[in-house]
């Protein structure tokens, strides 16, 4: 007999947030902490490794590394909303950056559990513990305990 298949939660790829999470008893509101971050922008389709998994990139796409050497993705499409340039870097150009101080919605997850992008092909497996990020335009990701400690501040 087979173990079950964890919880699959889709990016919608359209702003606002899912009522799935937004609606669910146990949900937080948070706010992004500002701290720098190292960004390479893909010049190629390449892929990202992630702690949770194998990220697609494509040109353009901005790829973060964090305080801890842990890497993610984040869409051109999105980047600066999220993101903005430290001087001497420039907008759009190899270097460091600050996160803005973004509202998210999350869930604490009691079991392990997936997360397909918005692009439809990257897949992550978040484990008992970790957050499940609603970012408010229309993609999700993973969070470990750990970094979500020092990366957001709870608002609620």
């Amino acid at each position: 007999m087979s173990a079950p298949q964890p919880r699959l939660y889709r990016s919608s790829g359209t702003r606002g947030y899912q009522a799935e999470i937004s609606a669910h008893p146990k949900h937080i509101t948070a706010r992004k902490l500002e701290r720098e971050v190292q960004v390479r922008f893909a010049e190629s389709d390449s892929i990202v490794h992630t702690p949770e998994g194998q990220v697609h990139a494509r040109p353009g796409d901005a790829i973060l590394t964090g305080i801890a050497g842990e890497h993610w993705r984040v869409s051109r499409a999105h980047f600066a909303d999220k993101y903005r340039p430290v001087a001497p870097t420039r907008a759009g150009e190899s270097g460091t950056y600050v996160s803005l101080p973004n509202r998210i919605v999350a869930l604490r997850m009691q079991e392990p559990f997936d997360v397909l992008l918005a692009d439809g092909v990257s897949r992550l497996r978040g484990h008992a513990g970790d957050w499940l990020v609603d970012y408010g335009d229309g993609s999700l990701g993973i969070v470990t305990d750990a970094i979500f400690a020092t990366t957001y501040e709870i608002a609620n």
